[in-house]
C-alpha cells in the first residue's frame, strides 16, 4: 500500500495522516517495522521477499500468522526492534453503522443527541444511553467550538460501541486541566473519564475524533462510574 510517511510503528502521543483504502472481506494487513526484514547479514529486499512468501497461507488464525512469519525471518539479530501488527479485514454490516451528517450550527448539538439515543435502543444498548448521549455532545460541542466545516456522526456496534466525530479542521485536540475559574474546557477530560479509551487522527479533510464503550457484559476494565456530584465538581 502506498501510505504517507509517519511516525514508526508503536510511537504514541503524534498526529497521523488518515488513508482510505478499499479492501476485500477477509484482506490481510502486515505492519512492520525494518528490523523485521532488514539486517546486517539480510538486505532489505531479501527480507521482503522472505516475508511475502511467509504471507502466502492468509487465511489462518492471525497468531499462527505472525510466530510463521517471526520463525521464517531473521528475528534474532539483535541489531534493531521488531514490530509486528497484524490485522484482517472484517467489514460491519449495514445495521451496524449509523452515519451523518450534521450542519455546522448550534442545534447540531441536541440532534447528535437525539440520534444517538434513537440508534442505541435497536442495538439492545440503553444501558449506554446516558454515557453515549453525554460524550457525543462533548465531543459535537468542540467540532463546533474549534472545527470547520460540517460535522460527520458515526456510531459503530463491533466489539465495543464506537464513536467519531469528525470536522473539516486538521488541528488536533488536546486533553487539558481546567481552573476552577475556567468555564470550558473539560469536555475532554470527561470523554476520558467516562470511556475506555479515546483518541484523534487526521484525514485528508481534517480530522476524525473517537472514543469506545465497551459493550454491557463484555469482558474488559470498564470505565469508572462517576456520581453526579463528581460531575458538577468537574464543571465548578
Amino acid at each position: 500500500l502506498e501510505v504517507p510517511p509517519g511516525m514508526p510503528l508503536g510511537v504514541g502521543g503524534e498526529p497521523f495522516e488518515e488513508v482510505e483504502v478499499d479492501l476485500p472481506e477477509g484482506a490481510l494487513l502486515a505492519l512492520y517495522t525494518d528490523g523485521l526484514v532488514e539486517s546486517r547479514d539480510h538486505p532489505l529486499e531479501e527480507g521482503l521477499r522472505g516475508l511475502r512468501e511467509a504471507l502466502a497461507d492468509p487465511v489462518r488464525p492471525l497468531e499462527d500468522v505472525c510466530d510463521h512469519v517471526l520463525n521464517t525471518l531473521d528475528t534474532r539479530h539483535g541489531e534493531d526492534d521488531i514490530a509486528l501488527l497484524m490485522a484482517r479485514v472484517q467489514g460491519l454490516p449495514v445495521d451496524a453503522v449509523g452515519d451523518w451528517h450534521l450542519p455546522r450550527e448550534a442545534r447540531s448539538v441536541g440532534r447528535a443527541r437525539e440520534l444517538a439515543r434513537a440508534k442505541l435502543p435497536a442495538w439492545g444498548l440503553e444501558g449506554l444511553l446516558d454515557t453515549t448521549e453525554l460524550l457525543v455532545s462533548e465531543l459535537v460541542t468542540n467540532a463546533l467550538r474549534y472545527g470547520e466545516g460540517e460535522i460527520r456522526l458515526r456510531l459503530l456496534l463491533d466489539r465495543t460501541l464506537v464513536c467519531e466525530v469528525w470536522d473539516g479542521n486538521l488541528v488536533q485536540p488536546r486533553r487539558r486541566r481546567a481552573r476552577d475559574t475556567d468555564e470550558g474546557g473539560r469536555g475532554l477530560q470527561l470523554v476520558g473519564l467516562l470511556s475506555a479509551g479515546w483518541g484523534t487522527r487526521r484525514t485528508h479533510r481534517g480530522k476524525t475524533v473517537w472514543f469506545e464503550l465497551p459493550l454491557p457484559g463484555a469482558e474488559g476494565e470498564a470505565p469508572p462510574e462517576l456520581s453526579a456530584e463528581q460531575l458538577l465538581n468537574m464543571y465548578g
